[in-house]
């Protein structure tokens, strides 16, 4: 194999930003308006930037109501999939009776 600076173990290219899905540092990750190094960044989840308070307020009142949908979705999922099963092992599914007269 020739040697070259460019020809390694690992082949690197650069990855293009808009090809990535990750948000730039350049501008609001809920409007796209371009941030200035002349005003305020306010930072969400440690590097998501966001133009104002109000964006990123936003943001965060989506966060928490997608995931109160996730929650209460597994919920249900898993009261359907008990009805499906039954009670649990430890409650076996016996009736018992009590003073009951039996025909001899």
């Amino acid at each position: 194999m020739p040697s070259s600076a460019s020809s390694s173990f690992f082949h690197i290219v650069p990855l293009d930003r808009g090809a990535t899905g990750s948000h730039a540092m350049d501008a609001c990750y809920l409007c796209g308006k371009p941030l200035s190094t002349n005003f305020d960044i306010f930072m969400y989840r440690g590097d998501t930037p966001f133009c104002s308070e109000e964006c990123r307020s936003v943001q965060m009142d989506m966060d928490e109501a997608r995931q109160r949908i996730k929650t209460n979705i597994l919920k249900e999922r898993a009261a359907r999939n008990e009805q499906r099963r039954g009670p649990p092992a430890s409650e076996p599914n016996v009736n018992c009776a009590a003073n009951v007269p039996v025909a001899s």
